[in-house]
Parts: structure tokens; sequence; C-alpha cells
């Protein structure tokens, strides 16, 4: 790279530079708002359109700017999708990534990001989802998130504690281990390539919950099954169509082990499991192909 010949290149590399060291980290922001990577890249891209039209000589905390900017775009994404949700065929359930191997080493980043915390999170409005990620997650000053979600200090604690009320009814039992998550999966395994899939049930906690999330693409259980029993029979059922015919890879999915399964090379489906003493609790099935279309890179997420 030459050296700028004019004040608006220097500017322009500089907001680059300053957009490019934080970028992971405002798409962690984005996704953990909209549940979507996809709405989150486009946050990005709306950040950056702004961002080039910051003068950062008036910019004290570039990162906090960013920030600032980015948070405010994804919570009016978050409204606006939060109404097409509505209408969704079938379950929603978030958009699924693979994860770097890093991701799983930050626990409380793993957790925020898992399947089960993201549907915990979009039974938040949307202001009480971004002052609850940006004060619990990524650990934000009242102040800042103020100027974020354009509310006074004290009304952003009184929505934080609000929030963090609602979340703490809801989320599910437990932080799930890495070793438990793998022999969940690796009995899964075992039931698509034999067909007998009773060591994998066998692990089924009683009120197990089984969610699919087809978006009228692809068949999937239109609402969540309840219970070992029903959830037994839906997947004895679905066995006896695909065994012998998938392949199951263990991927790194939303910062936890979870599997990839393809037929005839093409990605099918992915699995993610949240267990509880070392019963499965929930399983969540992605098969809208929309949402799988990013599971061939690895996405870094961060938290600082």
């Amino acid at each position: 790279m030459g050296v700028p010949t004019t004040v608006e290149e220097a500017a322009m590399d500089s907001a680059t530079e300053s957009f490019v060291a934080h970028r992971n980290l405002l798409f962690t922001i984005a996704y953990e708002l909209l549940g979507s990577a996809a709405d989150a890249e486009d946050v990005l891209q709306e950040t950056w359109l702004r961002w080039v039209g910051v003068e950062l000589e008036t910019v004290r905390d570039h990162r906090a700017y960013l920030i600032r900017i980015t948070s405010r775009q994804a919570l009016n994404r978050l409204r606006t999708v939060g109404r097409q949700r509505e209408t969704y065929v079938g379950q929603w359930l978030p958009e699924p990534l693979l994860t770097t191997p890093d991701v799983a080493d930050d626990v409380e980043l793993a957790d925020s990001v898992s399947m089960a915390m993201l549907l915990v999170l979009e039974t938040l409005k949307p202001t009480e989802r971004a002052v609850f990620v940006l004060r619990d997650v990524f650990a934000l000053e009242y102040d800042e998130i103020a100027q974020a979600v354009d509310k006074s200090p004290e009304a952003v604690r009184q929505i934080a504690h609000r929030a963090r009320s609602h979340v703490a009814a809801r989320r599910p039992r437990g932080v799930v281990s890495s070793t438990e998550a793998r022999g969940a999966l690796d009995a899964f395994r075992r039931a698509v390539e034999t067909g007998d899939l009773q060591g994998f049930l066998d692990m089924l906690a009683p009120d197990v919950v089984l969610i699919g999330d087809g978006g009228g693409v692809k068949q999937a259980v239109l609402n969540p099954i309840y219970g070992s029993d029903r959830v037994s029979r839906i997947l004895k059922a679905g066995m006896a169509q695909i065994a012998g015919l998938l392949t199951a890879e263990p991927i790194q999915l939303n910062g936890a082990p979870g599997l990839l399964l393809r037929m005839n090379g093409e990605i099918e489906q992915v699995m993610a499991f949240h267990l509880h003493e070392g019963q499965i609790t929930g399983m969540y099935v992605v098969r809208n192909p929309h949402k799988l279309e990013r599971l061939e890179q690895e996405i870094t997420l961060l938290r600082g």
C-alpha cells in the first residue's frame, strides 16, 4: 500500500483500519441481536456506510462508536425481522454458524450463541434483547448502552434488570460440557450409520423437546415435540427413512459440538443438542437450505 496522497485517502485508510480491526466483534454483536448471519452481514454493511461518513477526528473511541452504530442498525433490523418471523412457516431457529474452535474456550460467549440461548433471546422485546446482550454478554457500561438504544442510563438499568429476570426464568438448565455433547453426537452418528437408535434414545430426558426448522422449504416438524415418548416415535420414523443414506460429520456449531448431515455429498441438515446432567433436554434441527449456506466456512466470534 502506498502513502495516502490526500487527506480524504488518509481518512478512508484510517476508517478501514478501525472497521477491519473490530469487524469480528461487530459481527458477533449483530448476530447475537438477530440470530441470523445474513442479517448480521447486512447490518455490518450499513455500519460501514455510516462509518465512512463520520469525521474521525471528532471520535475519541473508534471501537465504542462502531459498536454504537452496529447496535442501532441491528436494533432497527430486529424490529423489522421480528414482524417477518411472525409469518414464518413452522418453527424459526437461529441460523447456525460453523465456529472456530476457540469460541468454545470462552464459556460465556459459547453459551450466549448456543441455539438454546438464542431461542431464549427471541422471547425478549427488541430493546430488552439489545440491552441484555450489550450488558451481560459484552459488558458495556450503562451509559454506552444508553447511547446505542436512545434511552437514559437509569432506564437502561431497569431494562437490564427486567431482561435478566426474563432470561433467568427461561434459560436452559446447566452448562453443557463438550464431553457430554460429544457423547450425544456419537450416539446419533452410530444410529445414522447402523439404523439402531436405542443408544441415543436412552439419553433423552423425560421432558426433552425437539424443534425443527425447514422454513417451508424442507420437511420438518411444524411445532415443538415434547416428551421422550413422542420424540422417540418421531426419530424412529425418520431414521427408518434415512438410515444408510446420510453421513454425519462432527463440527463446532455455535461454539459447541454439533453434527452436519450430508446426503450425496450435499448438506442436508445440522443438529445441535442441549444436555443437563448427561440427558438430552433439547434437540435443534435446521433443514432450511437458506440457513445452511455458510456452513462451509468457519466464523470467528469475539467478545473483546
